[in-house]
């Protein structure tokens, strides 16, 4: 049989995307993990901070979630005392759904979290470098439609 010349996964663009990927997210996770919430979890915070007040369907529409992952996390969130639901009084299928003091509190902390997480991975990088991956990540994603925000 004729040898047939086969790519190294080292030629692959997408090899070392997720080689840096694997490392910087799980950085993340760990350093997010270590202040008792997910990444998922932090995510939808951090949209609640962004939005104010929303109900499960805005806050799945903006994080590409289904209703159901959105209403998975929130009940985790509220056991850990980081958001709260409240009930429409003129219909009880409707709920709203906002940051607690304590949640309010620890979004800047994570945030934070996230933003030393980036210098660690790419503070060596010069601002036009920075800049440049960004841009060039981000026209991937548009090209290619993907709205999902990742999560995990």
């Amino acid at each position: 049989m004729k040898d047939v010349a086969v790519s190294r996964l080292e030629d692959h663009l997408g090899y070392w995307l997720r080689f840096v990927s694997n490392h910087v997210s799980h950085a993340f996770t760990q350093k997010v993990e270590a202040r008792g919430v997910t990444v998922a979890e932090w995510v939808l915070m951090r949209e609640m901070h962004r939005q104010g007040p929303a109900n499960p369907s805005q806050l799945a529409e903006a994080l590409g979630m289904t209703r159901g992952a959105i209403s998975k996390l929130v009940e985790r969130l509220c056991r850990k005392e980081l958001v709260e639901r409240t009930l429409s009084s003129d219909d009880r299928r409707y709920q709203s759904v906002t940051l607690t003091a304590g949640g309010t509190k620890l979004v800047p902390v994570v945030a934070s979290l996230a933003d030393e997480n980036d210098r660690e991975f790419f503070g060596d990088l010069a601002a036009e470098q920075r800049v440049q991956l960004m841009s060039l990540l981000q026209n991937i994603v548009r090209k290619n439609g993907w709205k999902d925000v990742p999560v995990g």
